[in-house]
């Protein structure tokens, strides 16, 4: 027989009802809690920090993207990845700024470093120690223009004309950087960050005659200095920029000998992030990035701009072409002597010969003079790539002549317009070299109606390749100072939006630096130009008494020629 269950005791009953009672209460308090969490999860990082969908214009915005809930759900054929949670990167609040569009200032902000007074202004009280064979201390006055040029000749116009430095950038673009109208107390909020610090002055004193440890110690302090302070671990110096007022090659020694040529400045691995801007760039390396060397003039204001270019169009100009330099003689791949030999013969060539000693070349007045009377300015290399007169030439609405690509093309990309036929005439040096073409010839080729149209871009670039007065501001107008700062902001800004984007271009070849420069917008790949042939030398590969150092180290030698 099959024994009948005993009664439960009703004790039991209620011992049961309430142990369930107890466990429904607790999985409620577990679901509020797990909410609860969901949304502080939620609005932390969707509402506070940005956005949920990672790009960047969801985190430039204030509230969630809304096409992630409005798409319908698709079961996926396979299990999809989970999704990466954004990240509040410290600063996105400067990105953030842009979309304030009652500010002006949006997305413009530079913050400047207090440095300690050696790193700059120490060095200015200093000036006769500053350069072997010219007393830089009248060419620091007047906030780094120099002396005013007297305009006996009336080459220049009244006013907004200087005895200036070719060298003397450092302390143009700090003054100029005092009248920048967005900088702030708040780095925070910072677009870039800049680095007082006179790299070209500092150099200039220990090139000749010091060891590697003098040579290098101011760089090594400020670097040490940088480190430690919060604005430079946002971006690990990334968002850091400096000026120098002489070419790359001075400050990129690759080896300890205190035989071997310059500082290491632009080889310290912190530095390394920065971005050094110089009168002339490395085509290998992508740290430091090209600016105009200093011209004559300096305006205070738009009209004074406007009144020159007018005068520079009105001129007649009796002269194809002209050249001011001298002989290399030293340099067996120079193309100078050459040059000067065929504007020796012809009849339509002006020649401005420059060497030791009294020389025209020496005054800006006779420089100018010619620059103004001639339609074509010849500008092959100098010591290294560049030339000062380069710019010289343009500002008196020359059309330079340029016979490698480095003197100009690949260099001040952020300045002058790629399509260089537009404002320039390209002939190879081989050309020259070999003979194969007549300058003249070339030249004539050209119409009247496009040596015009040439002239005109030509002066229509005037004012984005000076430095206006530091002591002022223009108003309407960019000079080279404004669109390098904007040049160095855009570029934060783009590394900025690829670490948030989580995109980094792994093919990236740093020995195809000048390329990249050259690329079109939204282009990243290079590949084979017509320029490889101008670079395709190697680097010093560890021995900088290559060509890089030597070109370096004859354009100080050099400077005796404008010993005043």
């Amino acid at each position: 027989m099959r024994r009948r269950p005993a009664a439960s005791n009703p004790l039991d009953l209620m011992e049961k009802a309430t142990g369930k009672n107890q466990r429904s209460r607790l999985f409620w308090l577990l679901s509020l809690s797990v909410l609860f969490w969901l949304l502080l999860f939620y609005f932390h990082f969707v509402i506070i920090g940005g956005g949920g969908g990672g790009t960047v214009d969801e985190y430039m915005k204030l509230e969630p993207n809304p096409s992630q809930s409005q798409q319908p759900k698709v079961q996926p054929k396979a299990q999809p990845k989970a999704p990466r949670l954004p990240k509040n990167y410290p600063f996105m609040r400067a990105l953030r700024t842009v979309e304030n569009k009652s500010d002006p200032c949006g997305g413009r902000y530079i913050y400047v470093h207090d440095l300690p007074p050696q790193f700059n202004e120490d060095m200015l009280k200093e000036c006769k120690s500053l350069s072997l064979w010219t007393n830089m201390c009248k060419f620091t006055t007047n906030a780094g223009l120099g002396p005013p040029l007297e305009n006996v000749e009336g080459v220049f116009s009244k006013t907004g004309w200087y005895a200036t430095n070719q060298f003397a950038v450092d302390v143009i673009f700090s003054n100029r950087m005092k009248q920048y109208e967005c900088l702030t107390q708040d780095s925070s909020i910072a677009a870039a960050i800049f680095v007082p610090f006179y790299a070209g002055l500092d150099i200039s004193r220990y090139l000749w005659g010091y060891n590697t440890s003098v040579r290098d110690a101011s760089s090594l302090a400020l670097v040490d200095w940088l480190v430690k302070i919060p604005e430079w671990n946002v971006m690990g110096g990334k968002d850091h920029f400096l000026v120098a007022g002489r070419i790359t090659w001075d400050f990129r020694r690759l080896s300890d000998q205190d035989s071997d040529w310059g500082s290491k400045l632009l080889f310290l691995p912190s530095a390394k992030n920065m971005s050094m801007l110089v009168v002339e760039s490395s085509p290998w390396n992508a740290n430091d990035f090209a600016i105009p060397y200093p011209t004559y003039f300096h305006p205070a204001n738009d009209s004074e701009v406007f009144l020159w270019q007018d005068r520079m169009r009105k001129l007649k100009r009796p002269w194809l072409f002209s050249f001011a330099g001298a002989p290399r003689p030293g340099n067996p791949k120079s193309i100078r002597g050459q040059i000067i030999e065929q504007c020796k013969n012809s009849k339509v060539g002006k020649l401005l010969e420059c060497d030791f000693g009294e020389s025209k070349c020496h005054s800006p007045s006779s420089i100018m003079q010619m620059f103004q009377s001639s339609l074509f300015c010849l500008q092959p290399q100098g010591d290294s790539y560049t030339r000062r007169s380069a710019f010289d030439s343009m500002l008196a609405g020359c059309i330079p002549v340029f016979f490698h690509p480095g003197s100009a093309y690949t260099q001040y990309t952020w300045h002058l317009p790629r399509n260089y036929s537009k404002y320039s005439v390209f002939i190879p040096e081989d050309d020259i070299r070999k003979k194969r073409v007549s300058i003249e010839e070339r030249l004539l080729q050209i119409s009247p109606e496009q040596v015009k149209i040439m002239r005109e871009e030509v002066i229509s670039l005037i004012p984005r390749l000076i430095f206006a007065d530091p002591r002022s501001r223009l108003e309407t107008l960019k000079d080279a100072f404004d669109v390098a700062v904007q040049a160095v902001i855009d570029k934060v800004t783009k590394l900025r939006k690829d670490i948030i984007e989580d995109r980094e271009d792994h093919n990236f070849i740093e020995e195809n630096a000048w390329k990249y420069a050259l690329l079109e917008e939204g282009q990243r790949e290079v590949g084979a130009h017509e320029w490889d042939p101008f670079f395709s030398k190697p680097k010093d590969n560890g021995n900088s008494d290559g060509s890089s150092a030597e070109a370096a180290k004859n354009s100080w030698k050099n400077e005796q020629r404008d010993k005043t």
